[in-house]
């Protein structure tokens, strides 16, 4: 070979004049970050489901009929952090739905988001009919700022689903983005008013103080791994909005 030539350094099949090969390491880091994401959404499937079941479980330990508290307990969990949690969950990379056209994730987004929202409204709004002082605990402080992201959420999920229809009286973004920032407010708030239920003295005498504690860092945890998603989306659409 002449002198002159360039010669090719090849170093365990990975390294061309001194670069690295992308096409074996790429693959490698799709599908460990796949696999980092099918785990945690797992995880996040059992977490949810453990304090959902507890707390319907506490509702349901004397049968029916149920008194208003337990009622309420029974609607929100449901509500809020079962339906809600998986409809946001439904739109995440790798969830249950990832087969599925985005249209479909969309609208089972939609249909699961509008029933956990009524469930939840409801059992809120019975408890604050069978009281004569509302939202005077941080319990309920927080459940009310909920509702009313929730509503707001629920409202403005209409216009983001027809946004391509009504774009011509509201720009699309803008209702992608205050559906996106009302939803993860209202599920957040959602979930420390459950914490804040789950620190009360009747739920921590019947759990035990230590099995509360676990079941308010599932509940946190949950919470931020949920909203992780639609954060990343919110700022994205937002910094592309603000570029463009």
């Amino acid at each position: 070979m002449s002198p002159n030539a360039t010669e090719l350094d090849i170093v365990d099949g990975n390294v061309q004049n001194g670069a690295k090969d992308q096409s074996f390491s790429a693959p490698q880091e799709k599908v460990a970050l796949k696999a980092v994401r099918s785990v945690t959404t797992l995880v996040t499937h059992m977490l949810v489901g453990i304090v959902v079941g507890i707390c319907v479980w506490y509702a349901l330990r004397f049968g029916l009929p149920l008194t208003t508290t337990l009622l309420h307990i029974l609607l929100c969990v449901i509500g809020f952090q079962l339906l809600m949690a998986e409809s946001i969950l439904a739109l995440a990379p790798d969830s249950w739905l990832s087969n599925m056209k985005l249209k479909h994730k969309r609208l089972i987004h939609w249909v699961m988001q509008i029933g956990g929202s009524v469930v939840a409204i409801v059992g809120c709004i019975l408890m604050s009919l069978s009281k004569s002082i509302n939202f005077n605990t941080l319990h309920g402080q927080f459940a009310l700022v909920s509702m009313v992201f929730t509503v707001a959420s629920l409202l403005n999920g209409l216009t983001s689903l027809y946004a391509y229809e009504l774009r011509k009286y509201i720009p699309g973004i803008l209702s992608r983005l205050t559906h996106i920032c009302f939803g993860i407010v209202a599920f957040a708030t959602a979930s420390i008013s459950l914490c804040y239920g789950i620190d009360k003295g009747g739920f921590r005498n019947w759990a035990t103080t230590q099995f509360a504690d676990a079941l308010i860092v599932m509940t946190a945890i949950f919470t931020v791994i949920i909203i992780i998603n639609p954060f990343v989306t919110f700022f994205n659409k937002f910094r592309g909005a603000v570029s463009n």
